[in-house]
């Protein structure tokens, strides 16, 4: 029987990250993690004990590619720049980083480096601005090693982070506020649940094989959805579960950010060409949110 091949994921203790892992080791693959001395690892202190973990703030990235070889690397660490964060820090966590790990790769003849890109554009933020530039020198490289970049719509699911959008909004409707001040909700979104995410990541693994030298994969359902019918049907499926409560989503209170996207292009097809299809709805989505609260 064929050796599983080692995967080297970073961002192993983010929302994607930990999904990725439990999904990675589900199927026997090796793992090896990076990640830093001082990070969180609530999402994935089980798992800590079946991979091969290195602190990329005590020792260099390259050691863990002369360690072993890695045959495929999954890039999800990043910085969104949501709490504060310098431009010097959000350039360092989504360009910087991501470049050692790369030049590591190019170094110990890594086959495929996965990377996680947004669908958002380019000069939208820092964030933005620093995911395309990297993906721009991930261009600059591709003849001397395959690129898989996948282009990620609004995910959500359950262990995301309590800034995010989506948990920001459940937080308020669990503490019974008032109201929620919020835009007109008119952008339009592709809202995909975290397991949907994931298994395209696993299946451009499988197949990457078949794919070109520099692949870029957009990843959403392919069916838009506007902010504001995405939360009302949040919180009717918060209320069939809890009960009535007395927050009031207050649409129209704020104004749109400086720059706001008010709608998306997905296109999914050449995922769906690979055999990819999304098996969550978005009811059963949120609901999954719902009952795995903790």
């Amino acid at each position: 029987m064929q050796n599983k091949q080692t995967i080297l994921l970073t961002g192993a203790t983010g929302f994607l990250g930990s999904h990725l892992l439990e999904a990675l080791l589900k199927n026997n693959y090796q793992v090896v993690i990076l990640k830093r001395s001082t990070s969180d690892t609530w999402r994935i202190n089980h798992f800590l004990e079946q991979v091969k973990s290195y602190n990329v703030d005590i020792e260099p990235v390259e050691k863990a590619f002369s360690d072993q070889h890695i045959d495929a690397v999954f890039h999800t660490a990043c910085h969104y720049g949501r709490n504060g964060g310098s431009i010097a820090e959000i350039v360092e966590s989504n360009l910087m980083f991501g470049l050692k790990v790369l030049e590591a790769s190019l170094k110990f003849n890594t086959d495929t480096f996965f990377n996680t890109d947004t669908l958002l554009q380019k000069h939208l933020n820092v964030y933005t601005l620093s995911k395309k530039q990297f993906v721009e020198w991930l261009q600059q490289v591709s003849e001397k090693i395959q690129i898989v970049n996948l282009k990620l719509e609004h995910m959500y699911g359950p262990k995301d982070d309590e800034t995010k959008f989506v948990s920001w909004v459940i937080n308020q409707l669990k503490a019974n506020a008032p109201e929620i001040k919020l835009t007109a909700g008119e952008q339009q979104r592709d809202f995909i649940y975290i397991d949907d995410v994931v298994s395209a990541f696993m299946l451009t693994l499988e197949k990457a094989k078949t794919l070109a030298k520099f692949t870029e994969l957009d990843v959403g359902t392919g069916v838009l959805m506007s902010v504001k019918e995405f939360l009302e049907i949040l919180k009717s499926i918060y209320e069939n579960k809890h009960g009535a409560i007395r927050t009031q989503l207050n649409f129209g209170e704020i104004p749109y950010r400086d720059g706001e996207m008010m709608t998306v292009d997905v296109n999914n097809t050449d995922l769906r060409n690979l055999g990819w299809q999304t098996k969550t709805t978005l009811e059963q989505g949120l609901l999954n949110i719902l009952e795995n609260d903790k």
